[in-house]
């Protein structure tokens, strides 16, 4: 309320300060007819004016909007890597059959260009992943969801990200494993079709999460090079990867 009388309060300030000065102009120069053709004309170019300022004024400020926004979702995107995402990842891959190959096409450097980045996204698009609940360790993967359950929530409780439908449905993906996961009593003695099930929800998670991961590194190695730094020692697919520098 107080912010419509503090409007309404310029707008009519600004109006009588308009009419004094076209009164004060016709008290100088005694000319009526050309101080109205003047207003006449100034009034015919305000639709061209409220034009450009709807179209280009309100697309740039959409397009900071959107800006200021990404920059929040990279920050919480962030958060989401360095408290489970890279972990993970890490756990993942163990259950992958063919982490090997896989893993020579995800060796981010400091040189990547753009043109590594899409492509590799685009690999990874077309890229038949085979998943073995045996290969991995299930517990370890179970107990890792469960005590990242509270932070977990607490991302999908956040608006901002019902802007980025590929993250939200990273986190879905993830929720459903860990619900599979907890919801079975002893998961280092599952049935081959029920193991199979549940390689299959690990695959879905996976291929998603590994996606946001590459575009995640190229987010950092364009804003935060010393972020982007530590992210490629921890690469969970460098066999060789250490967080120490050498």
């Amino acid at each position: 309320m107080k912010q419509s009388r503090w409007q309404v309060t310029l707008a009519v300030t600004l109006v009588v300060i308009a009419i004094v000065l076209y009164y004060l102009q016709i008290a100088i120069f005694h000319s009526e007819r050309d101080t109205f053709f003047y207003l006449i004309q100034d009034l015919a170019f305000v639709p061209v004016q409220v034009l450009l300022v709807t179209i280009f004024v309100d697309r740039f400020l959409r397009i900071r909007e959107r800006m200021a926004l990404l920059k929040k979702l990279n920050m919480v995107i962030g958060a989401f890597f360095s408290e489970v995402g890279t972990n993970l990842l890490k756990h993942f891959v163990a259950f992958d059959t063919d982490a090997g190959a896989l893993g020579g096409k995800l060796i981010v450097t400091g040189t990547w260009t753009e043109q590594q980045f899409d492509k590799a996204i685009r690999d990874l698009k077309t890229h038949q992943v085979r998943m073995d609940c045996n290969r991995g360790d299930l517990a370890a993967l179970k107990e890792l969801l469960t005590t990242r359950r509270a932070f977990l929530l607490g991302l999908l409780e956040n608006q901002n990200l019902l802007e980025h439908e590929t993250f939200t449905e990273l986190l879905w993906a993830v929720f459903h494993l860990m619900e599979e996961l907890e919801s079975r009593r002893d998961v280092r003695a599952l049935a081959r079709p029920d193991c199979e099930h549940i390689a299959g929800d690990i695959k879905r998670a996976y291929v998603i999460l590994m996606i946001e991961w590459l575009s995640y590194m190229r987010h950092l190695e364009k804003e935060y090079p010393y972020l982007f730094s530590l992210a490629v020692r921890t690469n969970p697919f460098d066999p060789n990867a250490s967080v120490e520098v050498t």
